[in-house]
């Protein structure tokens, strides 16, 4: 006897997503699936560290957990994966995954080489399955508003741009010697670079000069180890950009961008948790979010329905029906590897001292 398909007419079948990966990150992702965001279902999660997949799964109510990530590569009941992974294993799971024929979610960066990321990509592009990299802060409101004013023209011409990310902390970093190296260029002012490419959107970066040192935790200046840096960014319309990074803001994680045009200034990003203050006799003070999945909770959440969506539509072969943007949104290959180049060329800049062309293939 065949199953009967209880599937209600022209109702889609829910996004099956794996999840590789249950760190930090990618606990966070698997509670926003398997809670947040309609229409997906969180199908299994893959983890070497078993023990933390399965704790994660026994939370969240999922079945299937396993150690290696080919279990779920191969499953065919799985359609996407959202890798969470250490970034040394991206561009290989990426291909990976492609390969498979599942669509892919992956946390930046995408590879940490431009030659492992181009195979990766060219796996993607290949099977056509839908890519998206996770650059949260194109999903944030004030992102996204200040975007809109953008695309409308309100600012003109961009002339100077300007995005910082600076990480909550408290005046010492007490992991730092387990922080791989260039991870301030590679993991977080990749942000910032997507978010000026996405500001500046039509024109190309052309050249960095990147400068960095320890200044939280000098004593380990001597092991290479970086937790603040400046870059400059020239882009191809001239507009000049710059981009900085500190791992210790004792007042919270903060998180900014601006773009000052021939017509005038757009601004996004906040310090502060809300638009409430406090006014006593000890002066003003409002409060701060201390962790990114504060500052961005809904900005996570979102750029997974969007990927959910994509998914959806692509699988079932038809439009999803949401309302088209006046201005791109969703963040994919050509923008990882304009990220992953600059990122690239910066810590080139350091290691010279010098400017350093952005690499002119930086772009599919």
């Amino acid at each position: 006897m065949a199953y009967l398909n209880r599937n209600p007419s022209g109702t889609a079948l829910p996004v099956r997503i794996g999840l590789i990966g249950s760190g930090w990150m990618g606990a966070f992702h698997a509670e926003s699936i398997a809670r947040r965001v309609p229409g997906a279902v969180l199908a299994a999660i893959a983890d070497p560290n078993l023990e933390s997949a399965e704790a994660l799964a026994g939370a969240l109510g999922t079945a299937k957990v396993t150690a290696d990530a080919a279990d779920l590569l191969a499953d065919p009941e799985i359609d996407a994966v959202v890798i969470a992974s250490p970034a040394r294993f991206h561009s290989s799971l990426i291909g990976q995954a492609a390969a498979a024929g599942k669509h892919v979610f992956c946390e930046k960066p995408a590879g940490l080489g431009l030659e492992e990321l181009d195979a990766a990509l060219a796996a993607v592009d290949a099977a056509g399955v839908h890519f998206q990299i996770g650059f949260n802060r194109r999903y944030a409101a004030d992102f996204q508003a200040a975007k809109k004013d953008l695309a409308a023209g309100i600012a003109g011409e961009p002339q100077l741009l300007r995005s910082l990310t600076r990480d909550p902390g408290t005046g010492s970093i007490g992991h730092a010697t387990r922080i791989p190296a260039w991870t301030i260029f590679l993991e977080t002012l990749i942000h910032d670079f997507d978010t000026l490419n996405w500001f500046n959107e039509g024109a190309e970066p052309v050249e960095v000069y990147a400068v960095a040192d320890a200044l939280v935790e000098p004593g380990l200046r001597e092991e290479g180890f970086l937790d603040t840096a400046v870059v400059t960014i020239r882009y191809s319309n001239g507009a000049i950009a710059v981009a900085e990074a500190n791992f210790s803001a004792l007042y919270g994680y903060d998180v900014r961008g601006e773009v000052f045009g021939s017509k005038g200034m757009v601004q996004a990003g906040r310090a502060a948790e809300t638009a409430a203050r406090r006014f006593t006799a000890e002066g003003m003070s409002a409060d701060t979010p201390r962790l990114n999945v504060e500052l961005f909770r809904q900005a996570y959440t979102d750029e997974l329905v969007d990927f959910a969506d994509a998914v959806r539509a692509q699988r079932d072969g038809r439009r999803d029906g949401t309302e088209p943007q006046p201005f791109s949104l969703t963040p994919g290959a050509q923008d990882a590897r304009r990220a992953l180049a600059m990122a690239l060329a910066c810590i080139e800049s350091v290691q010279q001292g010098t400017p350093v062309a952005v690499n002119e293939t930086a772009v599919l």
